[in-house]
């Protein structure tokens, strides 16, 4: 069998990875099997967390639309298929600031949702 020289690689390795477990609790910062495992599953739970991110993001978002729609006496799904009728592009991030910071700039989206739905109405109506 011949000879293996590993040369620093190996220590290398378990350097890494005692870096990253730096900051864990008892044996989980200081031993490398123990770290190895709780680097991994933090990893794991790095990576489902930042799919959850924008998930909840998009949920925040909805109720702030939904609270300003509210407050313009419309619910949140009218509101949106109203912009859609409408033509307006604006995404759900972009409504939600200016929900936050324009009021009266949500309020001439509102009319214009109640507008685009009055004329979807009408025109549904007339055929």
């Amino acid at each position: 069998m011949p000879r293996v020289k590993r040369s620093t690689k190996r220590s290398d390795r378990r350097k890494k990875i005692l870096k990253r477990a730096s900051g864990y609790f008892l044996t989980k910062s200081k031993l490398y099997q123990a770290a190895q495992e709780a680097v991994e599953r933090g990893l794991m739970f790095a990576y489902t967390g930042r799919k959850q991110k924008k998930r909840q993001f998009r949920s925040l978002w909805i109720v702030r639309i939904g609270a300003a729609a509210k407050l313009n006496g419309m619910s949140y799904s009218t509101f949106i298929n109203g912009l859609k009728k409408a033509g307006n592009q604006l995404d759900r991030k972009v409504l939600a600031d200016i929900a936050a910071n324009d009021p009266a700039g949500f309020t001439t989206l509102t009319v214009q949702a109640k507008a685009a739905l009055n004329a979807a109405k009408s025109a549904k109506v007339a055929a």
